[in-house]
């Protein structure tokens, strides 16, 4: 074993549904503007493009139930989206045999400090004070493939306070879960324990202290927060 010169941090990680084992995470990849209607709302051309990644780290995900607004930000948006867990990887994996990879599938939040964001836009830097902060990937349990199948289809929905803000279906993916995985291993070796985040849809906006939200995907529960 090594010898660490500190304590070793710990493992993040995400509930299994049904069990008493977790989803060790080792990367956390998010695709932007996946969904048209969103990509028009941000003032983006709708038409295909390539795919865009960027990261958060793995534990900015957390499975509290609560979202402790940030510092630093008045405009702290939601965006509701499919995770996806990998539980294999490599390089270049061709389409058809992409999701042989996945694991599971659950629902999670990517929380954006969108003011500080859009400053890193307009400068030409990257988003990660805008996107990778503390505890800003809210997440529910991982829903095995085996209980679930591959969704490519179904409601993706969050509402604030009782009413909905957000709602699309997994079908209007511009680019696909078997599309995100194959162009992702051009560029990166994936591996066991990477999660993708796969897009939101239109309906993007703020919350404050003391909001309740409510995301959800269909097949894969509900995930309750409460804003502190």
């Amino acid at each position: 074993m090594p010898n660490f010169v500190i304590p070793t941090p710990p493992v993040a990680s995400l509930p299994v549904a049904g069990s008493e084992a977790s989803f060790p995470v080792r990367r956390v990849y998010c695709i932007g503007r996946n969904y048209a209607a969103h990509a028009i709302e941000m003032g983006h051309d709708p038409d295909r493009e390539p795919p865009f990644f960027f990261q958060k780290n793995p534990d900015n995900l957390d499975v509290s139930g609560e979202f402790p607004y940030p510092d630093h930000s008045n405009d702290v948006h939601h965006e509701v989206e499919m995770l996806v867990a990998l539980k294999s990887g490599g390089r270049n994996i061709q389409l058809g045999d992409a999701l042989d990879h996945v694991y599971g599938y659950g629902v999670a939040l990517d929380m954006t400090r969108r003011d500080l964001q859009g400053e890193m836009k307009k400068m030409g830097r990257p988003w990660e004070i805008g996107k990778a902060f503390e505890r800003s990937a809210p997440a529910g349990p991982v829903y095995p493939v085996s209980a679930v199948g591959h969704p490519t289809s179904g409601l993706v929905q969050l509402k604030v306070n009782g009413e909905v803000r957000q709602e699309g279906d997994l079908n209007q993916m511009i680019w696909k879960v078997p599309e995100m995985i194959s162009y992702l291993s051009e560029y990166f070796e994936l591996s066991a324990g990477d999660v993708i985040l796969s897009g939101t849809p239109s309906g993007v906006g703020p919350v404050a202290r003391g909001d309740s939200m409510e995301a959800s995907v269909e097949g894969l529960g509900t995930l309750s927060l409460s804003v502190t």
